[in-house]
């Protein structure tokens, strides 16, 4: 991709005085197996997808969804959340525009005014969360609270579990 959004993330984190540390790895996008290569727990990595909400039949909005790395997206959460007609994921081409990432490199971050960021209360489960830092052989362990701070997302039930 273009842009180096996993330069841009490190910018920023460092800029707001985050403490994180980087790692490298293979490269690899399955939360299942990275966490293996991480070494950290499931739970504590979060998973980011790329979701279109269609409020009406002519209006989408697009977020970042967040949640816990042994969880999947609860659609209808989000749908509720913003009384929408319908939340499904986006195309692998617009969310790969909108985050400026390959699928499976995209952080928890948005760095697009058009990409609202969402987090599942179940994050908050864990003082450290990890990861994907916006390249496949990347991966940022960080505090939950700088996390939190930082990106500003919008804590919502938008995740099940098992």
């Amino acid at each position: 991709m273009v842009n180096d959004i996993h330069q841009q993330l490190c910018d920023l984190l460092d800029r707001e005085g985050a403490t994180y540390r980087v790692i490298a790895h293979e490269p690899e996008g399955h939360t299942e197996i990275i966490a293996k290569i991480r070494g950290n727990r499931i739970e504590q990595s979060i998973k980011s997808i790329v979701i279109q909400v269609r409020l009406n039949r002519k209006e989408n909005i697009y977020c970042l969804a967040n949640v816990p790395g042994d969880c999947r997206i609860d659609f209808k959460g989000i749908k509720q959340h913003f009384d929408a007609d319908s939340a499904a994921f986006a195309s692998r081409e617009k969310a790969q525009e909108l985050t400026k990432c390959v699928i499976g490199a995209i952080p928890p971050f948005s760095f697009s005014d058009q990409l609202l960021v969402l987090a599942d209360p179940l994050i908050l489960e864990n003082e450290e969360v990890v990861f994907n830092a916006g390249r496949l052989d990347r991966s940022i362990f960080m505090k939950l609270v700088d996390y939190l701070r930082i990106a500003k997302p919008q804590l919502v039930k938008i995740a099940l579990r098992g």
